[in-house]
């Protein structure tokens, strides 16, 4: 003879207004104390098609490419037109120069980048190659030619 509800010690005959009681399982607390038994819980995902809650997205990182990029071309372009023979070199790298440090100065203007001193520097560079070193070296060559 077997009893199907044993008692709380897992022997002999079910105790009235106690639950049953199963083979290995955990004794229950009583009523009324801590939290109901749930199963494991996991943050749910936002539904698709709405926008995401503020304070989540990662914030943008600046794009200083276009300052830098006219601060080298305007180093090279410097270093070329200072040089004999490359001096048609230092006159196109001078306008590229120019060209992505007016990007680039636009850009920290704005506030998409932060580096506003580098691209000045590419822009002057830029306009030094360009303009100034050849002209310099223009009026070099010709008051050598009318000395002699």
């Amino acid at each position: 003879m077997s009893h199907t509800n044993p008692g709380p010690e897992g022997y002999g005959p079910p105790q009235p207004g106690q639950p049953p009681a199963g083979g290995y399982a955990y004794p229950q607390s009583a009523p009324g104390y801590g939290y109901p038994n749930q199963g494991p819980s996991y943050p749910a995902a936002p539904p698709v098609g709405y926008p995401q809650a503020p304070g989540y997205t990662m914030p943008m990182q600046p794009s200083n490419g276009m300052g830098t990029t006219g601060l080298v071309l305007g180093i090279i372009g410097v270093v070329c037109s200072l040089t004999f023979f490359l001096w048609f070199f230092g006159v196109i790298l001078g306008i590229l120069g120019i060209i992505f440090g007016a990007i680039g100065r636009g850009k920290a203007t704005r506030g998409e980048a932060t580096n506003k001193g580098s691209a000045t520097a590419g822009l002057v560079l830029g306009i030094t190659a360009t303009v100034i070193l050849p002209l310099l070296g223009f009026l070099a060559f010709a008051s050598l030619m009318s000395v002699a």
